[in-house]
């Protein structure tokens, strides 16, 4: 038990990257259509879309490299619960069928950054280390 408590703080860092490197993909789909054009996005994006699609993308890149992980993820567990809301939940209730499972993932693996925080490996880590 104390070697998977030892390594919780690491595992954290790696689920803090791996979700933001996802996230940030689609903002990139979004807006330099890499690595391939977002399905089902419009052309020219409304305003509201460029809105998320930098938010994804800035955000996915602070979150990736764990710098003001805390408020950066608030955010971005907001925009996805936004995201379902608006973009969801009116094609129907359930998420498996109206297109909404990643934003209810990425809310809340955000929502659990707010508190968990951004792990060990992380420039935020580095920052408290500093005497």
């Amino acid at each position: 038990m104390d070697t998977l408590l030892m390594w919780a703080p690491r595992v954290l860092s790696l689920l803090r990257v791996i979700a933001a490197l996802l996230f940030m993909e689609h903002g990139l789909m979004k807006v330099f259509h890499f690595p391939a054009a977002q399905a089902g996005a419009p052309d020219p994006l409304p305003p509201l879309l460029v809105t998320a699609a930098w938010l994804e993308i800035i955000g996915g890149a602070l979150l990736t490299i764990g710098l003001f992980t805390r408020p950066v993820a608030f955010v971005l567990s907001g925009q996805m619960a936004v995201a379902y809301f608006l973009a969801h939940m009116s094609k129907g209730f359930w998420p498996a069928l109206n297109g909404g499972e990643p934003a209810i993932m990425f809310c809340l693996v955000f929502l659990y950054l707010v508190f968990a925080g951004p792990g060990e490996w992380s420039l935020d880590a580095q920052v408290r280390k500093r005497p």
